[in-house]
């Protein structure tokens, strides 16, 4: 193994790699992590006992859930408890109710103390009493401990999600909560609604708090089973140093060539995108040294942190990965993951590529040249320093795709103990070379995990709470019918158009922009467990999709996902692009604007797959129907679609393009969306290479570089 962060050179003005050491932290680099601290692990900066606690509640955490994916034999209800009651403990110790930038907290209050062992213990009663109370046909009125503790585990599970993912999800619990309550029967007698008749407390907290349709339902029980070990394998697998590996091969690769300093960001996103699913984590983790290097080049700070924006955001639909609402989907599907896996790939391949394609298209505009050579990493030397790094995310995806019959949490777990030792073996065979013994070597190897375990655990805490809190609103939905109502008066605007194409175009519409508007509040994985419970039925109802048939049903899922992924970057209410803001000094807002202007790719990609459902592999009403090599032509026709589109929406193919020409590449890539006949297609290229031709005959002369405002 060659040592990818010790020193191989002596001069004291080069990194470990012999590249220029990067700048010290800026001030917005450093607001920028403390914002996703503050977001996704927890603002609180403890020490003493305290972080100590918080370090063996986190590695007990990681524990427990191996040791769950080893045994496998687990009540599934005691199971999903155990981690929410992790969860709780972790989340009152880090995450302070108010947060102050530039100040945070040094040490737990005393209410949040009791508050955490309230709401802990509120979820450990469901581990001891869980099979008590279903016995007695859930929480009645009459046994007043069982009606508290799920009470408790309500409002507390509210509380919480306030503090770890905003205020938005609370809000919209809330409602649904009271809409419970209406009706004769309900506790809000006084208003009627023509869905349900009202429930009182008691069936309300017994239907959320003992009911797998609830709180400890399927989406809880997947962050439980599958995705704590996913996002733990990222943690490791970043620790490893793997992180920085990907960010320097692609800086190799893409760096030199023209605006390659967002085309290295926008490949090593997408490869970081293959372990981890969060994209403000994303956005600083390599946008701390792209960013800045952008902006040397000449993309103003804007653009510098939109790119990013954006190739952070979709790294969430890279496999195997791709945040947890890709596990929560294929449960929902009741489809094997590692079918989803192979169905996602394509269209993960296709956004990249066409944003690849953007950054270009921006380079053309300003005029901007690639790195020298001489401040890149060298490529060759740099794939042997971390040629080993592939063996443990080979083996992860390999097995996957490759076995039927492979289960994901167990094969995490394997690829999380071998990345386990071949850490302590990384620190064994530095320490012969840095002086150490191989003991401290050892020792130091045994600290790195315990940190990637830390790691792991704080940033499972918000996705546990969301999954926990998206059960509030699912199981209200079903036992109330709101979903059938919402379906009817949906299908009552789709009626006033006569034509079916633009009936499902509508209620895709509709869909998309409720999507974007949860998303402003919501992380990913609850925009998408909201979308899945009240829109997808509705898009497949009036569509006349068979819901059992998952060939049907996942292009119908991926739509609402690709723009749940979108609303990350949509302002006003966009934690990536102001942490990306932070870190290059520019306006959040104009940054935000900027990014949703260079994710509309990703919009025409999400109707690209519901009218082809070829990009995911799909044929003869069949997952994995379509032989790859058949999905070709399809791949090809869509790529040049989005081409046309990005083209249009930056208005800028060889030249800036006028308004004949912005017209001809949509209606060129808006034909390119569904595959018609061969004829059309031809058509649609004969209109793009009309405006490539004429933007060549015009070109004559120097061509004048746009200004580089956002």
């Amino acid at each position: 193994m060659s040592d990818p962060t010790r020193p191989i050179s002596s001069d004291p003005s080069l990194d470990a790699h012999g590249a220029p050491h990067p700048p010290p932290m800026s001030e917005g680099e450093r607001r920028a992590l403390e914002m996703v601290e503050a977001a996704e692990t927890g603002g609180r900066k403890l020490s003493g006992w305290q972080q100590h606690l918080v370090t063996v509640i986190a590695v007990g955490w990681c524990l427990f859930q191996m040791y769950a994916a080893w045994n496998g034999t687990l009540v599934p209800t005691t199971l999903r408890a155990i981690h929410l009651a992790f969860a709780f403990a972790l989340a009152f110790l880090v995450f302070p109710f108010r947060k102050t930038p530039g100040a945070p907290q040094t040490r737990v209050p005393w209410a949040d103390w009791i508050l955490g062992a309230a709401a802990t213990g509120s979820a450990l009663y469901f581990v001891v009493e869980y099979a008590n109370i279903a016995g007695n046909g859930g929480i009645r009125a009459d046994v007043p401990l069982d009606l508290l503790a799920g009470s408790g585990l309500v409002v507390l599970l509210l509380l919480t999600a306030w503090r770890t993912i905003g205020l938005a999800m609370p809000l919209i619990s809330l409602a649904f909560i009271l809409f419970a309550f209406m009706g004769a029967k309900g506790l809000i007698k006084g208003i009627q609604t023509p869905f349900h008749g009202g429930y009182t407390w008691p069936q309300l907290m017994g239907q959320l708090a003992t009911n797998t349709e609830g709180i400890f339902g399927t989406a809880l029980g997947v962050s439980a089973q599958i995705v704590f070990l996913f996002v733990l394998f990222g943690a490791v697998f970043d620790k490893m140093g793997a992180g920085d590996w990907f960010m320097r091969v692609a800086q190799g690769l893409l760096g030199s060539f023209r605006g390659g300093a967002a085309k290295a960001s926008i490949l090593s996103s997408a490869l970081n995108g293959i372990i981890s699913g969060s994209a403000v984590s994303n956005v600083v983790t390599g946008g701390n040294i792209t960013i800045g290097t952008m902006i040397r080049t000449g993309y103003s700070r804007e653009k510098a942190g939109a790119i990013e924006v954006a190739s952070s955001s979709n790294g969430q639909l890279m496999p195997p990965v791709m945040g947890a609402a890709a596990f929560i989907m294929a449960q929902n599907l009741n489809i094997e993951y590692r079918s989803l896996i192979l169905a996602a790939a394509i269209p993960a391949f296709l956004c990249y590529a066409a944003l690849l394609v953007v950054s270009h298209i921006e380079a053309l505009k300003l005029d901007l040249r690639g790195l020298p050579r001489s401040e890149l990493p060298r490529v060759r030397q740099t794939l042997l320093e971390g040629w080993y790094y592939i063996l443990p995310l080979g083996y992860l995806i390999g097995v996957l795709t490759v076995n039927p019959e492979a289960n994901p949490e167990r094969i995490a777990l394997y690829t999380i103990l071998i990345m386990a030792v071949m850490m302590l073996l990384q620190e064994v065979f530095w320490s012969r070379k840095d002086g150490r013994t191989p003991l401290r070597g050892l020792l130091d190897g045994g600290r790195k995990l315990v940190e990637a375990f830390e790691a792991g655990a704080r940033s499972m805490i918000g996705i546990a709470i969301a999954t926990a809190a998206a059960g509030i609103i699912v199981g209200i939905v079903t036992i109330t019918g709101l979903g059938f109502g919402l379906a009817d008066v949906v299908e009552g605007v789709a009626r006033l158009f006569s034509n079916d194409f633009i009936r499902i175009l509508v209620v895709l519409l509709m869909g998309q922009l409720i999507a974007l508007i949860l998303g402003m509040g919501l992380p990913t994985t609850a925009n998408y467990i909201l979308m899945s419970a009240l829109i997808v039925p509705i898009i497949a109802r009036i569509a006349g999709f068979d819901t059992s048939n998952p060939a049907q049903m996942l292009p119908v899922h991926m739509f609402v996902f690709y723009f749940g992924i979108m609303a990350d970057s949509t302002p006003p209410v966009a934690l990536a692009a102001f942490a990306a803001a932070a870190i290059s000094g520019g306006d959040p807002v104009k940054t935000g604007v900027q990014a949703f202007q260079y994710e509309l790719r990703t919009a025409l990609l999400a109707y690209m797959m519901f009218f082809n459902p070829q990009l995911l592999l799909i044929a003869n009403n069949r997952l994995g129907g379509l032989p790859l090599g058949e999905a070709i032509p399809m791949v090809v026709f869509a790529f040049i679609g989005l081409v046309a589109f990005s083209a249009a929406t930056l208005r800028f193919l060889h030249r800036r393009t006028n308004l004949v020409q912005t017209l001809l590449l949509l209606v060129a890539s808006f034909i390119l969306i569904i595959p018609t006949h061969i004829l059309y297609n031809l058509g649609a290229l004969g209109l793009i290479a009309l405006v490539y031709v004429w933007q060549k005959a015009g070109s004559r002369g120097p061509r004048t570089p746009l200004p580089s405002a956002a």
